[in-house]
């Protein structure tokens, strides 16, 4: 295997990203983070490859500023593997593609199996990748040459792999499909902060009474802020299981705190001041949060029958015509619309049916041009049939 070397530098960013510029066609990207190690989702490793140039990889963290990267390659197509997972870490460095093209996004509306990037550059190059290092710690300084290695497969056969399925969507008539879902993930934007993130510990159900409940949020804001100071992930220093383990066994003081035999983690006994202080914190909450969560407007889709009929019958009419749909098409439901799209449509459709007015209404849930122009008619033939089918049921009871 070659040897790699960590570029950590402004010299070494300013040499390759003059290589970068020089080189040709569109520049594979990937990124490494230490997510289950560190609070935040930042970048430790940024790699890219591009023919002519070579591969590189570079210290983020040492680095610091990065735009002698975003001059060079800037106004290229980015290759990436699950964009979608690596694009907030890379605009956090203000890396910043112009357009991308996502091969594992690609490998689904392809209809691969499997779509893994070990799995999509073995299927399209024959290359087998070890992944022996996936879930490594990258923020471990000097960084071990096995994972280096490693790290630099993840964007040297990209560029490869990239033509091979180019071919293959041309192939299936997808190129345009794969552009505007390309396009969606690009533009997509980052995901507002959930109200009651708190609400997340595992094992909440289990907590009964608000009381309890401020308690248990308490505990979770204590970790937070002490995870946000340590950069260290929450889960790490006390265990979501440990935080209710502290809620349930309700301690009278900081010694039977100390006493919890689930309370364990590498901050528990350490900090035990910060978590009794939290407890005393939640027990004197004045806003005490509410038992349970009001929901999207919806009922389970169990509850239709009862609640809903018409919709009920709209749902089960148009989903296996939907699912069929995706069959034909080889893409997986889920990339041709959304189950949730599906749901609000039908359980609120337009007054007057038709595929135009459920184009509009897929639209104003995100649905991108091909999926209304493919799956508009599709839904809006469903429920026109659902009305027909009631009212043939009707007259037949009569």
């Amino acid at each position: 295997m070659a040897e790699y070397d960590v570029i950590a530098d402004a010299a070494g960013l300013d040499e390759a990203s003059i290589l970068l510029a020089a080189g040709t066609g569109p520049v594979a990207v990937d990124v490494e983070r230490a997510s289950g190690f560190r609070y935040s989702q930042r970048a430790y490793l940024v790699q890219v490859y591009r023919r002519g140039a070579g591969t590189f990889l570079f210290d983020p963290p040492a680095i610091g500023d990065m735009s002698a990267l975003q001059r060079a390659i800037g106004g290229e197509e980015w290759i990436l593997h699950a964009a979608s997972q690596d694009l907030p870490s890379l605009r956090e460095l203000h890396l910043d593609p112009p357009s991308i093209f996502d091969t594992e996004l690609a490998a689904r509306l392809l209809g691969h199996d499997r779509v893994g990037l070990g799995a999509v550059v073995e299927d399209t190059l024959g290359i087998t990748l070890a992944k022996a290092h996936s879930a490594a710690d990258w923020s471990t300084r000097p960084l071990p040459q096995p994972w280096l290695e490693y790290a630099a497969l993840d964007v040297l056969h990209l560029v490869d792999v990239y033509d091979a399925l180019v071919a293959e969507l041309a192939e299936q008539d997808k190129t345009e499909i794969a552009a505007q879902e390309f396009e969606a993930v690009r533009t997509r934007p980052d995901k507002p902060p959930r109200e009651e993130p708190w609400r997340r510990l595992s094992g909440l159900h289990t907590v009964r009474g608000r009381r309890a409940l401020a308690v248990a949020r308490s505990l979770w804001q204590a970790r937070e802020d002490y995870a946000r100071d340590q950069d260290t992930s929450p889960g790490r220093l006390v265990p979501d299981r440990s935080l209710i383990a502290a809620v349930l066994a309700d301690p009278a003081s900081k010694q039977e705190l100390s006493r919890v035999k689930d309370f364990t983690g590498r901050a528990s006994r350490t900090q035990l001041d910060r978590w009794w202080t939290a407890i005393q914190t939640g027990r004197a909450e004045t806003a005490l949060p509410a038992e349970r969560v009001p929901g999207d407007g919806m009922p389970p889709v169990r509850a239709w029958a009862d609640r809903n009929p018409p919709a009920d019958a709209r749902l089960k009419a148009a989903r296996p015509a939907v699912e069929q749909l995706a069959v034909d098409l080889r893409i997986p439901t889920e990339n041709l619309l959304t189950p949730d799209t599906l749901r609000r449509v039908a359980w609120a459709p337009p007054e007057d049916v038709d595929a135009e007015t459920i184009g509009e209404m897929l639209a104003a849930h995100g649905a991108r041009r091909w999926q209304i122009e493919l799956v508009g008619p599709v839904i809006a033939a469903a429920f026109v049939e659902s009305v027909h089918a009631a009212d043939d049921a009707s007259a037949d009871a009569s």
